[in-house]
């Protein structure tokens, strides 16, 4: 590799061939399509991930028996056991409460529940247990009957409202944002990053544009689709919480997650854009070569590969970018597992946190878990570490296992997310080339 102009000149790329301008316009018109598109199809998906890495969690202290007479009002950070309705079955109990009371004095789902496993009563302890297996799921099918069948179809697309409002501009910046920096013949990228991680570099830098606008929508998301029930108030009851953590914690909370978020986000768009690129390489060269075109040298090989990306048919150009989205989707959200469980974990447990403090904070108490001697002194909670130590914390808690868990989830609403995006994007950039084209050609007329 040598250096001429200050520029890096390696592999003659696609990128260094002329290409049919399209304005940015109607790039984002192709981003806004795809995207669309991808959150109506995915979002119930994304909403058993969401429930499956967070369903784990736990971030109330324990309950003992001693604590059951207390008032009301002392329940406020008692854990969702699961069991309400069951109290409103067997107890006979008008209770709306998100924990189960057994009777208006207070007593507490565990001395209630134990009480009537003591006295013979099985229907009382069988109810319990049956009403905390309806929350508990075991696979990404597993949590979509369950959520359908209790919860009604509709809560699959709970957070589609934010999503949608994420993922229009988040995309238009990301695919717009990668375009300009891989192809712009004044991109730092092109000029100066050797073409086999020019992909690499380009999607990291395009994602973390694109997540540094949506952070506060995708915090308001993960909060939204890790609450259940059939509450109508639920989105509601997420906003409020929002706006209680922004009075008390200042705006700049709202973008609290966005370290998570590029803990995530960042590998995984490198990998995707990094693969994605090899793997519609790969099957363009296959298809040119099936039809007797010899691509000897690299220079040949791209000028080929350029020419079908520019003027071919839009069959070859959706089959191309469908499988390389959807293959290399699949790889990069199985290796960046861990950090997605790791990010949802963390953002869900602050969330608890914040609803415990604000609660706390009318009643004159203390916040969960802060000792005696203020919460400098207490030690910090797992999830309160950094991203390396707590996915540590988690390798040595929970396995292999606990790292990758929703792992099948998020690979099923990734994929094909990533498919129906890139050839959504890639369609639409064709079409708007050959309405330039048509537009050319008639005015040369």
């Amino acid at each position: 590799m040598s250096k001429r102009s200050g520029v890096v000149v390696g592999r003659p790329s696609e990128a260094d061939m002329p290409q049919e301008e399209i304005s940015a316009g109607q790039k984002m018109l192709s981003a806004v399509s795809g995207s669309i598109l991808t959150s109506l199809i995915v979002a119930p998906l994304d909403v058993v991930r969401v429930r499956l890495q967070s369903q784990s969690v736990s971030t109330a202290p324990p309950i003992s028996r001693t604590s059951s007479f207390l008032p009301s009002a002392s329940f406020t950070n008692v854990p969702n056991l699961g069991v309400t309705a069951c109290c409103r079955e067997v107890f006979w109990v008008s209770n709306n409460a998100q924990y189960c009371m057994a009777s208006n004095s207070g007593e507490s789902a565990f001395t209630a529940i134990t009480a009537a496993t003591h006295t013979g009563s099985p229907s009382a302890a069988s109810c319990a247990v049956e009403e905390t297996q309806r929350k508990a799921f075991t696979s990404t099918f597993d949590g979509l009957q369950k959520i359908a069948r209790n919860e009604g179809a509709r809560s699959l697309w709970r957070g589609l409202s934010p999503t949608l409002l994420m993922s229009v501009p988040g995309n238009v910046i990301y695919f717009a944002g990668y375009d300009t920096l891989r192809y712009n013949k004044q991109s730092p990228i092109r000029n100066f990053i050797p073409n086999e991680y020019a992909p690499l570099i380009a999607g990291s830098v395009a994602r973390v544009s694109a997540a540094a606008v949506i952070s506060p929508i995708e915090m308001f998301r993960t909060r939204l689709q890790a609450t259940s029930g059939i509450s109508t108030g639920v989105f509601r009851d997420t906003l409020l919480g929002l706006r209680d953590m922004v009075r008390v914690q200042g705006f700049t909370s709202l973008w609290r997650g966005l370290t998570l978020t590029m803990w995530r986000d960042v590998p995984f768009s490198g990998f995707y854009w990094w693969g994605y690129e090899a793997v519609r390489d790969k099957l363009t060269d296959l298809r040119e070569t099936s039809r007797g075109r010899t691509m000897d040298s690299p220079l040949e090989k791209s000028r080929v590969r350029s020419e079908s990306r520019t003027r071919g048919n839009h069959t070859a150009t959706f089959l191309d970018s469908f499988v390389a989205g959807a293959t290399s989707g699949a790889i990069s959200s199985v290796v960046t597992t861990p950090f997605d469980v790791g990010k949802t974990r963390q953002q869900v447990f602050v969330h608890a946190n914040d609803f415990s403090s604000t609660s706390n904070s009318g009643q004159g108490s203390k916040a969960p878990y802060a000792s005696s001697t203020g919460s400098a002194a207490r030690e910090l909670m797992p999830e309160e570490r950094s991203m390396p130590r707590f996915l540590y914390h988690i390798f040595k808690t929970e396995g292999v296992s606990g790292l990758f868990k929703g792992w099948a989830a998020r690979c099923l609403k990734v994929a094909p997310a990533c498919a129906i995006m890139i050839s959504s994007y890639e369609m639409g950039k064709k079409m708007a080339r050959d309405v330039n084209e048509k537009s050319k050609d008639s005015n040369n007329l």
